[in-house]
């Protein structure tokens, strides 16, 4: 045997126990939790959960996103938006550039993925209309809608992400527009638990409200959305009380 052949018969054993040490260390990073940070709303019995995770990987039963209408010149697709396009093989850029979701502001579609293609299983585009006429009133329909939608849906574990800083825009702050989307969502939620105890809908209850945030924006999502929930609680106890039986 050469001295050559010797040297690559010693390395391969050390070679192989390095990979074997590698691999639990490997596994223990795939496995972490993302980073997240949970709020209770006692009165509605609902958690709300910012998660440092995107829209195609968090384990849903309704993952919601948002779009701008349509450019006939060509939409942007940046970070998550493009991750989570290309995890869906491409559906969600399908649909607009074919006219199918045009994304006017409170337009939705809904999709039911392929078993194994993403972990929600459903997953709903929620329109923003003309990307110059963004704002804040633009995410507190969207908040409306997502709370109406996913009670419609009898979706326990809901998900959400606006994804606007990923379709190139960043006329709002990420912080207040999702502050601007938690108070409304809990304002629209607290009539669908009203309707409920007043007989005019069936009893069904949210268990969990996610909105996905990336690491940039995390900390300011956290202190906006906590502002968020504190002012429509504030809100929510000064308003006048009515009996059980009546709207």
């Amino acid at each position: 045997m050469t001295n050559a052949k010797r040297s690559i018969g010693r390395a391969v054993p050390a070679i192989i126990a390095a990979c074997l040490l590698a691999w639990p260390a490997v596994t223990h990073a795939a496995s972490t939790k993302p980073k997240e940070h949970s709020f209770a709303t006692k009165p509605l019995g609902m958690t709300i959960s910012i998660r440092m995770v995107g829209p195609y990987s968090e384990p849903a039963d309704l993952q919601m996103i948002c779009f701008f209408k349509h450019k006939p010149s060509g939409d942007t697709y940046l970070g998550a938006a493009k991750e989570t396009d290309d995890s869906l093989r491409g559906v969600l850029s399908s649909l607009r550039d074919h006219g199918e979701f045009v994304g006017e502001l409170g337009e939705t579609i809904l999709l039911t993925p392929p078993r194994g293609m993403i972990p929600a299983k459903q997953f709903m585009v929620i329109g923003l209309g003309e990307e110059a006429n963004l704002s804040l009133d633009t995410l507190r329909l969207v908040g409306r809608i997502a709370a109406r939608e996913a009670v419609r849906l009898r979706a326990k574990r809901v998900a959400w992400a606006p994804v606007i800083r990923d379709q190139g825009n960043s006329s709002i702050d990420v912080g207040e527009g999702d502050r601007a989307f938690t108070e409304q969502m809990l304002s629209a939620y607290a009539t669908e638990k009203r309707l409920q105890k007043t007989g005019f809908a069936p009893a069904f209850s949210i268990e969990r409200f996610v909105i996905e945030t990336g690491p940039t924006y995390f900390d300011g999502v956290v202190e906006q959305v906590n502002a968020g929930i504190s002012a429509w609680d504030a809100q929510s106890k000064s308003s006048p009380s009515k009996p059980e039986n009546q709207l």
